[in-house]
């Protein structure tokens, strides 16, 4: 009997909810050292760069930046610790994520000289179309090698690239280095739009005020550690104060 109303107990009762599903980080640091021949420069790495966000790591110059980009994207072995990607430790090779979702795009200008500005785009073998729907001033270059185009034409050529094959992570290295003002936000708001459509994006700049307002959260770097992480809008109320303890040159220079 007891069973009997046990079930007839349950009739009509509405299931639990279910339990969100939380996607794990597509590119994160846990506990990472990272160096050059098993000698570390970066040292407890707590990073994560989530789908649909724009990150931005700041820091003077040889605070380790360029390392540890270089440790997230494969090119250089973790000393220690791990990176994950998609929740997964791995110690692949850059190719490795590259065919799985990850762009990166490196300090140097990664353009192939000697090649039209089209073929630095087949060469992706991404969405041309898609491409100069980003940046659609290239369409009257594309003729044009790419060594002979300025330097912002090529950055947006090889961000343009990057973007065409639809990547889960996009990471890059000082995008706007010794570019115009002009051309930098247009590099910025092409990132921004990119993470409007679900990419993750991993930026390091050394231009702080300039690219905060297109991030959702920035990591601070100082001797080879984070020193202070938090939201774009937090980073930004504490920034006199960081750039004064952290981040060398004039603003003007940022």
């Amino acid at each position: 009997m007891s069973g009997h109303v046990s079930s007839v107990s349950t009739l009509g009762a509405e299931p639990p909810p279910a339990e969100p599903t939380v996607l794990a980080p597509l590119l994160e640091a846990r506990g990472l050292a990272c160096g050059y021949r098993g000698v570390s420069v970066v040292r407890d790495l707590e990073v994560e760069v989530n789908a649909g966000e724009v990150v931005v790591l700041l820091g003077p110059n040889g605070v380790g930046k360029t390392t540890t980009l270089l440790t997230l994207v494969g090119e250089l072995p973790a000393v220690a610790g791990e990176v994950r990607w998609q929740g997964t430790p791995t110690r692949r090779s850059l190719d490795w994520r590259a065919r799985r979702g990850l762009a990166f795009v490196p300090e140097e200008r990664a353009v192939f000289t000697g090649l039209s500005a089209l073929d630095n785009l087949r060469v992706g073998r991404g969405d041309i179309d898609f491409a100069l729907g980003l940046f659609p001033e290239l369409e009257l270059h594309l003729a044009v090698k790419g060594g002979l185009l300025s330097g912002g034409q090529q950055q947006m050529l090889i961000l343009a690239r990057a973007l065409s094959r639809r990547p889960k992570v996009v990471v890059a290295d000082e995008l706007s280095l010794g570019l115009a003002p002009l051309v930098v936000e247009r590099l910025f708001r092409a990132i921004r739009d990119a993470s409007k459509e679900g990419v993750g994006v991993l930026l390091v700049e050394q231009h702080v005020r300039k690219v905060l307002p297109f991030a959702d959260r920035a990591y601070v770097m100082a001797k080879g550690r984070i020193v202070h992480a938090g939201t774009a809008d937090e980073i930004t109320d504490r920034l006199e104060e960081i750039e004064s303890s952290y981040l060398t040159g004039s603003p003007a220079d940022r």
